[in-house]
């Protein structure tokens, strides 16, 4: 790091709060619950399609998807394509329901539908899951970018990181989440174009790049028995965790609820689509030109995951090396501060508000703030147990989401495709899914003593076991609630296909206007996906 580095990254900083003051001191966003953790649901499409772009990716996913291109090419990138698809089905189909039935969260939307068993389950989960998961990663990557990066000691930079994301949105709320997200999207994008232009040029061109790894490193599509992307994993299985992660998380979902209405948050998920087609060009191909020069002893790189540190150590210049690291810390902030928001949403909105029904809207936004402070204290409390915890365990512990989300999946989607299906019918999915889950966790842990069908089962490539969960809690809940009374048709409207209720007149005639333009962008974007998948095929 040099003196113009360090004064790339004050500036980065600095922008950060000025951007978060001047929102935060806005009317209204202390004022109500709405205005703290919806944004006043005043939310324009570019602010909405920009922050689900920057809470999606920290700065673990960059070390990730440049260290897996390093290590096998570009096929991780099909989870980043296949999310352009998923964010259509947001846009399109589940954004109305969200929308007309005006819950604050998705646990809320699941008790509106069902009852307060599938809400609490979801609140749970989701809280733990973030925390243990979410939380702590992200600070830990923060603490490792500070120590990797900049010579900053591990704890005082993940310390920096918290305080400092924890300030702005605790002060600020989802407004502040979502203005600071749209401008770390421009600072990320940056740092990882630069990257990628550089290395290029390093290593000279497009063409000395395939000729230095092979062809083969460059098809999206797997054989059916890849362990890791297998091409019927990636066709059948991404969608569903896509559907559980884009569609039905708080983390995610919280952004499209804060749209001024269903046209804006429609156009800010298309539009979140086309960045995300992004990422195969600007995360996994920087890891893929390390890779590269590294075998031809232009870069030293001692591990795949060190791809994108060794290219902004070794190949920037002072200057791009601060802007570099800027786009790591706003791909930290951004997810950080989203799951800090999210996860004081559901702690204020469906554990405190069901205990202090009568809480006034003073006392909700108090709760989600001090709610952010635990969240903030847990989170940097669990990072010394993470180091107690293998390598393997970790990857099992994140690898539990892709075992949970099949289910919840499920109990949202047949949801609203059927009107038939209850609550008994969602507990039973819960529970199956749970059940099946776990157990697949546990078996993968005693892999090498696990045998016969256990050992199999164990095996299973993990997209096609979320298929295999997926088809089981759907039968589970239809055999349910067929078996049992159907739900209470008046508490049904807008909450599924058929009791959605037509738009006013006034509002009717404005969603025909923007629903041609709507349309033509949507079928871009799939023609952009499909141009994709064949251009990097072989």
């Amino acid at each position: 790091m040099t003196k113009l580095d360090w004064i790339v990254v004050v500036l980065y900083f600095v922008l950060t709060f000025v951007i978060a003051i001047v929102v935060t001191r806005r009317a209204g966003t202390r004022e109500s619950a709405g205005g703290y953790f919806l944004a006043g649901r005043n939310a324009g499409w570019f602010i909405v399609g920009a922050s689900l772009f920057a809470s999606n990716i920290g700065a673990e996913h960059l070390v990730g998807l440049a260290g897996t291109g390093a290590a096998s090419g570009v096929a991780v990138a099909q989870f980043e394509i296949m999310a352009g698809l998923v964010l259509l089905l947001l846009g399109w189909f589940f954004v109305p329901f969200y929308l007309r039935s005006g819950v604050f969260t998705m646990p809320e939307f699941l008790e509106r539908r069902y009852s307060s068993g599938p809400r609490m389950y979801l609140a749970v989960v989701s809280v733990v899951s973030y925390v243990l998961t979410k939380i702590s990663v992200t600070i830990a990557a923060g603490g490792i970018v500070f120590e990797a990066l900049m010579g900053i000691n591990f704890w005082t930079g993940a310390t920096i990181v918290v305080l400092t994301t924890g300030v702005y949105t605790l002060f600020g709320g989802l407004k502040a989440v979502l203005y600071t997200d749209a401008m770390q999207m421009f600072v990320l994008l940056i740092g990882a174009i630069v990257v990628t232009i550089l290395g290029l040029q390093a290593i000279g061109g497009w063409d000395s790049l395939v000729a230095a790894v092979g062809p083969e490193r460059f098809d999206l599509w797997q054989p059916s028995s890849h362990p890791d992307f297998p091409w019927t994993g990636i066709l059948f299985g991404a969608p569903i965790l896509g559907i559980w992660y884009w569609c039905t998380d708080q983390f995610i979902v919280q952004r499209v609820l804060a749209a001024r209405d269903q046209i804006e948050a429609r156009r800010g998920a298309i539009f979140a689509g086309f960045v995300k087609q992004l990422p195969l060009f600007i995360f996994v191909l920087p890891g893929i030109i390390a890779y590269a020069l590294a075998e031809s002893g232009q870069l030293r790189l001692e591990s795949p995951d060190q791809a994108l540190a060794a290219l902004t150590a070794q190949l920037l210049p002072a200057g791009l090396r601060g802007v570099v690291i800027a786009g790591l810390l706003a791909a930290l902030m951004s997810s950080l501060s989203s799951v800090f928001n999210s996860s004081a949403t559901l702690v204020t909105m469906d554990l405190y508000k069901r205990w202090r029904p009568a809480a006034t809207e003073r006392q909700l936004v108090a709760t989600g703030q001090l709610a952010t402070i635990v969240l903030v204290l847990l989170g940097l409390a669990w990072i010394p147990f993470m180091k107690l915890i293998s390598d393997q365990l970790y990857t099992y512990l994140q690898s539990v989401q892709a075992y949970i989300s099949p289910p919840i999946a499920a109990i949202f989607l047949v949801g609203i495709l059927w009107p038939r299906a209850n609550a008994k019918g969602a507990i039973a999915a819960l529970a199956v899914g749970f059940v099946l889950g776990f157990g697949r966790l546990l078996l993968e842990l005693n892999a090498p003593i696990a045998w016969g069908p256990a050992a199999a089962f164990a095996e299973v490539n993990f997209l096609h076991f979320a298929v295999l969960l997926f088809g089981i809690s759907i039968v589970a809940m239809v055999a349910v609630s067929l078996a049992t009374a159907p739900p209470d048709p008046s508490r049904l409207a807008d909450l599924t296909i058929a009791t959605l209720k037509p738009a006013p007149a006034a509002d009717a005639e404005r969603e025909r206007r923007a629903r041609r333009g709507d349309i033509a962008l949507s079928a871009l974007l799939l023609l952009v996906i499909a141009a994709i998948w064949t251009i990097f095929s072989h």
